[in-house]
């Protein structure tokens, strides 16, 4: 009678662990009738989160798009484009074939204040997304995609603008500030899921391809506001909207927080130990207390790279937000690109950005070194940063070329920092193994 119940208590955390297996997950299984391996696990892992950041990219990424088609009338470079209107909605627009209030001698300046205000409430909601995305655990998935949902519900609100006819600034700036808001749940969600899966081991390497997402992210939300721009300036908006909540969903289904949840370990078994807790509540034993502010700041290192990174983010996302803006304001062999070709264009930054990112990743495998990589590449955007400005506009080929380096020196400390570095950091010898 007792070994029929001590049978019973070790299945039922069996049945647990399964069942903690995301539904997509199971199907896949049920479909190969073969349990997933943990390096199976591991691409997944790096798939679902590179496709999670990357639309969530796409979706920031539009604004700097569609700025020249809602201030085709700078002041500050005195220049005057007008956009061909779409029929459809030709009525909605102001004389100088821009958008009201943008439109007006305070466009740019106002345009400015809604990429502050997106930016103010994403750095503030990072604060507090990080310390829930410590104590969440399982509920981590549900906490990413709640922030999806939420950034592709008032990513496609600022494109309803467009067809509900609004002018009003302070619909586009409560707007902007609720989907940054959103967007702060991304970045800890996907780094504390991705350093479940990963030791330090080649951590360089695969951080430096998988924060290609980054890049790819912006690439695919630069392509797609420019090829919707013809169908009107709201699309831009609503498509990369879309594909944030639909990405939400795959996230739901497929992607696992962490080993233990899923019963699996490196050695492709399943986890014992982790079926045990499971059953046992814990074993009594105290569960980690997450990493206070302040002392996360006397982590060794953490103060020299988060001051490399406000730096290095700066730049970047200055071309991120004013890129396409540039370019079509600016004379390339004597002429101006449209709107949706200075869209294109920029992309070839973030192509750029993707060759940095893994070899900067690559390099401070090799050197084990990741502050002097870091500082190298810091060193190098300065002067491809001055030769973009100074030559970028003799013609289409030495802009792109100019371009792409500035990109892979800008972005390669940008990648290196927030994925290898700051997985290093949080495993860092002084936190005595609590990576919390």
């Amino acid at each position: 009678m007792g070994t029929s119940s001590e049978i019973a208590a070790a299945a039922a955390p069996i049945t647990t662990t399964k069942s903690r297996r995301p539904l997509g997950l199971r199907l896949i299984e049920r479909a190969t009738k073969t349990p997933l391996t943990f390096r199976s696990h591991q691409a997944i892992v790096l798939l679902i989160t590179f496709l999670a950041y990357a639309s969530y990219h796409a979706a920031r990424k539009t604004t700097s798009i569609v700025k020249s088609t809602l201030d085709p009338r700078s002041s500050s470079f005195n220049l005057y484009f007008t956009p061909s209107p779409s029929p459809s909605r030709a009525g909605n627009r102001t004389l100088n074939g821009g958008w009201a209030p943008f439109d007006g001698p305070d466009g740019t300046s106002m345009l400015g204040e809604i990429d502050l205000a997106f930016l103010s409430t994403y750095s503030l909601g990072m604060f507090f997304a990080g310390h829930l995305g410590d104590r969440l655990d399982l509920r981590l998935v549900r906490f990413l995609a709640a922030g999806m949902v939420g950034t592709g519900i008032f990513t496609s609100l600022f494109g309803f603008g467009y067809w509900t006819n609004i002018h009003s600034f302070y619909y586009y700036l409560v707007a902007q500030m609720l989907a940054g808001l959103f967007q702060s749940t991304g970045w800890p969600a996907v780094v504390a899921v991705v350093g479940k899966w990963f030791g330090k081991g080649k951590r360089g390497l695969i951080m430096g391809v998988w924060n290609a997402h980054t890049s790819v992210g912006n690439i695919s939300g630069s392509l797609m506001a420019a090829a919707m721009l013809r169908y009107g300036w709201g699309w831009s908006f609503v498509v990369p909207g879309v594909l944030v909540v639909v990405v939400g969903v795959v996230v739901v289904l497929f992607l696992p927080v962490s080993p233990g949840s899923v019963g699996v370990c490196e050695g492709g078994e399943e986890d014992e130990k982790g079926v045990e807790e499971a059953l046992l509540g814990g074993g009594g034993e105290e569960e980690e207390k997450a990493v206070g502010f302040v002392e996360a700041w006397r982590i060794p290192g953490v103060a020299p790279f988060a001051l490399c990174l406000f730096f290095s983010k700066l730049v970047a996302y200055t071309f991120l937000y004013w890129l396409p803006f540039y370019i079509s304001h600016t004379a390339i062999e004597g002429r101006y690109l449209s709107d949706s070709t200075a869209g294109n264009l920029s992309t070839l930054f973030d192509v750029g950005g993707v060759v940095g990112g893994v070899l900067a990743g690559h390099i401070s495998d090799r050197l084990d070194a990741r502050a002097i990589t870091a500082a190298s590449f810091m060193y190098c955007a300065i002067p491809a940063l001055f030769f973009y400005r100074a030559y970028g506009s003799l013609s289409l080929r030495v802009n792109a070329a100019l371009m792409m380096i500035a990109g892979a020196f800008v972005n390669g400390p940008y990648a290196l920092i927030t994925t290898a570095v700051s997985a290093d950091l949080g495993t860092h010898g002084s936190l005595g193994g609590n990576s919390r």
